[in-house]
């Protein structure tokens, strides 16, 4: 478990922190919330290790990390989001399957939005797991998606609204695709375990056994 670089498709490189379950086990990318690539979400990556599964974590905002709101909402406008995607994750996707079998996506928040994208976007994704984000239909069209998707939304997000998430469903399956969504009583962000406002220890749980059973079909 430790930071590390790896090359973008354009010949750059990208940071990330990566936590290895071994050679050929699956691969996973975990991408960050608005806050940034902070203890966190470095938890969740050793937490899927635990699992069985590398994973790799993209710095998207290359060492930046604040607790702040204003600031973090600051961080995400500045990001450039095709960038991100076609670059930062697409390079993670092709890092791990340099070392695992299949490899999917998965985020929260800013994440999960960026985990759409992907899903639409990146060559190689097998699955795709998002957490209550949402990107902008004219970047990421989820009627385009082609390979197994996973949502999990809070039914209290003023955010990713639950108006979005049955927008979501709804263009989805009109495409003929079959997403998996589950939805929540509960708050927006409610699997970061850091967030004293947000955190539900049972939906956290039970979205987790979800992700888990769905990945195991990859």
């Amino acid at each position: 478990m430790a930071m590390i670089e790896f090359a973008r498709p354009d010949g750059s490189k990208a940071g990330g922190w990566l936590a290895m379950a071994g050679q050929g086990k699956p691969g996973i990318v975990v991408i960050q919330e608005w806050w940034g690539l902070n203890d966190q979400i470095k938890g969740v990556a050793d937490r899927f290790a635990r699992e069985g599964f590398n994973a790799l974590a993209p710095d998207l905002y290359k060492g930046r990390v604040t607790q702040k709101p204003d600031e973090a909402n600051h961080l995400m406008t500045g990001l450039d989001f095709p960038g991100a995607t076609h670059q930062d994750i697409a390079g993670a996707v092709n890092h791990l399957r340099g070392v695992s079998g299949k490899v999917a996506v998965m985020g929260y928040c800013m994440g999960g939005a960026l985990t759409v994208a992907s899903a639409v976007h990146v060559p190689n994704v097998a699955a795709a797991v998002c957490f209550y984000g949402i990107p902008p239909a004219d970047f990421a069209d989820p009627a385009k998606i082609r390979i197994p998707f996973q949502g999990h939304f809070a039914n209290k997000d003023d955010w990713c609204t639950p108006a979005a998430a049955d927008a979501l469903e709804k263009t989805m399956k009109g495409a003929g695709q079959k997403p998996e969504i589950h939805r929540y009583d509960a708050n927006h962000g409610f699997c970061n375990e850091r967030s004293e406002m947000n955190y539900h220890v049972a939906a956290a749980n039970t979205a987790w056994e979800r992700m888990m059973a769905f990945l195991g079909k990859m």
